[in-house]
């Protein structure tokens, strides 16, 4: 009988001793890509226009493209050189977060846009929660009301693109995009803040519309619903950026993930978790999710298995499961865990993580912005390197 013990704690012992020495590798890995990551922003910086933020980059031409203050993607560049900075002390990639703040700061009154969350929340969010002070607050404050003058009390929800012909809407009707989810968080830290529960109300009502209007009964989501302004009354639901109507826009299901996770965060509210829970498994379970589990642009893309994946997607989910992970049964961490751990893995590697002053100076290969448009496709993309820095910090903070 002791004998028996004895081999069972031996064997116990190596399994341990081996499952750690596997999660630090793993643990390695990351330190290892944040400081890579850092040097390559310090590139970046340096083919940085003075006051311009980077979007892309043009493999043929060498060239990056970039953006004014006013672009949905500007508040990326600074919240990733926040998240590095947070990671390893660079005084370099602080100096240039804090002139990107400065040139973003004009953008706490733009009421023209619904991405005031990614603009504002992903950069001056970050900066305050590490740096805090009443600056940074008066413009996460001013940010918030400005994109609560676009939410429509009749359709309960948060206009997004202005009405137009090419967004599919009239005068009469407003465009509302699973983007969208990803903004209320700047509500949420805006009514904690100020006491004012119109801004938690505006979001929990919004996330209330879209999970009645935007889901399908397997969970997934469509890209872009249209509201009659006057009644509420859903018009259409169709796509701007997928492959079609009724397909599965990879980048639009990680937004719907991502947002309802922070729904539950702020909320607590176990409907939320539910539903975040079940956008999980659409995409988990997904018979045209790749073995690295890096989506293709599309989970109904034509050409599978040839299509194009999305890297910006992969990162989102990630970070997403695994702040999902930690508010779940045992069972499901382990599996969001699991799952966030292959994609991580997968973005590491050479195929997507980039070698040292290569790919313009961005992170993240092979991101896909907008197909039907014909615009960023097969390229690095801004949010795409901020969630997948996002996605490491959660991971070693996590301690998994």
């Amino acid at each position: 009988m002791k004998k028996q013990y004895y081999l069972f704690f031996l064997t116990a012992c190596i399994a341990a001793s081996c499952s750690s020495k596997k999660d630090a590798s793993f643990t390695d890995k990351i330190n290892e890509t944040l400081k890579a990551s850092a040097n390559q922003y310090e590139y970046l910086g340096t083919r940085n226009p003075d006051g311009r933020f980077p979007k892309s980059y043009h493999v043929k031409n060498d060239s990056l493209e970039t953006s004014d203050s006013g672009w949905w993607c500007s508040g990326f560049y600074p919240g990733t050189l926040l998240y590095l900075n947070e990671a390893n002390a660079n005084p370099i990639l602080k100096k240039a977060a804090d002139k990107s703040l400065e040139d973003l700061k004009k953008e706490q009154f733009n009421k023209t846009t619904h991405d005031l969350g990614f603009m504002m929340y992903c950069s001056y969010g970050n900066a305050e929660r590490l740096y805090p002070n009443a600056d940074y607050e008066l413009v996460l404050i001013n940010s918030a009301k400005s994109l609560a003058t676009r939410y429509n009390a009749v359709a309960k929800c948060i206009q997004s693109w202005d009405s137009a012909p090419w967004n599919h809407a009239t005068q009469d009707e407003m465009p509302v995009i699973i983007d969208n989810m990803m903004n209320l968080e700047l509500l949420f830290w805006a009514s904690k803040y100020s006491g004012d529960k119109t801004f938690y109300d505006i979001a929990v009502n919004h996330a209330n519309t879209t999970m009645k209007n935007h889901f399908r009964a397997d969970y997934s989501s469509y890209h872009e619903v249209v509201y009659n302004k006057n009644t509420g009354a859903v018009v259409r639901q169709i796509t701007n950026q997928g492959a079609a109507d009724a397909s599965a826009w990879a980048r639009g299901q990680a937004w719907g993930l991502y947002g309802y996770v922070v729904m539950y965060r702020e909320t607590k509210d176990k409907k939320y978790l539910e539903q975040a829970q079940h956008i999980a498994g659409f995409i988990l379970n997904h018979p045209n999710l790749p073995a690295d589990k890096i989506p293709y642009w599309d989970f109904n893309a034509p050409g599978i298995p040839d299509a194009l994946r999305d890297s910006s997607a992969a990162a989102i989910i990630a970070s997403a499961l695994i702040e999902l992970g930690s508010y779940s049964d045992k069972e499901l961490s382990k599996k969001y865990h699991a799952d966030a751990n292959v994609i991580l893995k997968s973005l590491m590697a050479l195929e997507y993580f980039s070698a040292p002053h290569t790919n313009g100076g961005f992170l993240l290969k092979h991101g896909v912005g907008n197909m039907p448009n014909k615009t960023e496709i097969d390229t690095p993309l801004s949010y795409g390197d901020y969630y997948f820095i996002e996605a490491l910090m959660r991971y070693k903070k996590a301690g998994l």
